[in-house]
């Protein structure tokens, strides 16, 4: 089980760099800031320093903070991972983009719920880290609101040359970005991997190995240098024609709220913190030139990802048990045709 748990989070921690990778290089793409294999490279790089550079303040929350550590098993933890795993395998292949932090809290309430029952489930977690997941994003979208209309104000007489500008400080955010949304993401799983190692009883208190920080890192790095192409072309050109003023906007809103809920230890989703933030940078240029009906759209797959994953949590342990039960079956077949 322990096994099944680190490989599920580290193929966990790889499709959240490789989908990612779409909202933190969408903008510079489209504005045509950098080289898209450049781009891709720098922010594995950035996604790969990360989880040495900062703390584990989300992966403690995330591991300890939202289910009873006296109720959770690995078996709890290893059906939320499938399930999280499932549904973003899902929303990749139908390139939809999902959040896989939503995934992953949702596949932990459905299999805490399921297997312990309720009580299982902490009423602060809801509040330290479900609430987050919900605010996040509407706070990306009126900070990245605010510095867009900051930026207009302060280059509102300046050339059509100064795009050349706002183009290369777009290497800067971009890596800032890539940096917040490991701090972040990637700890995700290594609270998962941290968990299951006190459960198996490897170590004797919650903490994170370096070795699972790395091989976390390594993951999610390696993830983000592949990038999701279908889901950069999304973002980059259906919710709107992205200018270089735009993509720095969004860019150091959605840093700024992702890099400071990282390191105060409550999740969000990076996807859709940094979707927002870009809606926010273009309707502050103008409201009609946002695409509504694709962020409308995004919006419905984020609501119903809890909600599905909990689904999911619930049809995989009725799997585990239907196998349990024709294993017990299995072993009295061979016991009753063996016993003459």
């Amino acid at each position: 089980m322990l096994a099944l748990l680190i490989v599920l989070a580290l193929v966990y921690a790889f499709l959240n760099g490789y989908r990612d990778s779409s909202s933190i290089l969408a903008g510079v793409i489209a504005s045509r800031a950098m080289h898209p294999r450049l781009a891709l490279y720098l922010s594995a790089l950035a996604e790969f320093a990360a989880p040495l550079l900062f703390g584990v303040a989300v992966a403690r929350a995330v591991a300890t903070g939202l289910i009873d550590p006296g109720a959770i098993t690995l078996k709890t933890i290893v059906v939320a991972m499938a399930a999280a795993l499932v549904w973003t395998l899902l929303a990749w292949w139908r390139g939809i983009p999902s959040s896989s932090s939503h995934a992953l809290i949702g596949g932990m309430l459905g299999a805490a719920i399921l297997i312990d029952g309720p009580q299982a489930v902490l009423v602060s977690g809801l509040l330290s880290v479900v609430l987050p997941l919900f605010v996040a994003p509407p706070v990306g979208m009126l900070v990245g609101f605010v510095i867009m209309h900051l930026f207009l104000a302060a280059f509102r007489h300046a050339r059509p040359q100064v795009n050349k500008l706002f183009r290369r400080l777009q290497i800067f955010t971009m890596i800032g970005l890539a940096l917040s949304h490991s701090a972040n993401d990637a700890q995700k799983s290594m609270g998962v991997i941290a968990l299951g190692l006190v459960l198996a009883g490897r170590i004797e208190s919650f903490r994170v190995p370096l070795g699972v920080v790395l091989a976390c890192a390594a993951a999610i790095a390696f993830g983000a240098s592949q990038g999701d192409w279908r889901l950069i072309r999304t973002l980059g050109g259906r919710i709107y024609r992205i200018r270089p003023l735009n993509a720095l906007a969004s860019q150091t809103a959605s840093a700024g709220v992702i890099m400071a809920a990282a390191l105060t230890g409550a999740p969000v989703s990076t996807s859709q913190v940094i979707s927002m933030a870009l809606m926010g940078s273009g309707a502050a240029e103008q409201v009609n030139k946002v695409r509504w009906q694709v962020g409308a759209e995004m919006l419905l797959t984020w609501a119903l990802t809890i909600p599905a994953t909990m689904a999911l949590a619930a049809l995989i342990f009725s799997s585990f048990t239907g196998l349990a039960q024709l294993r017990v079956l299995f072993n009295w077949l061979v016991n009753w045709m063996t016993s003459g």
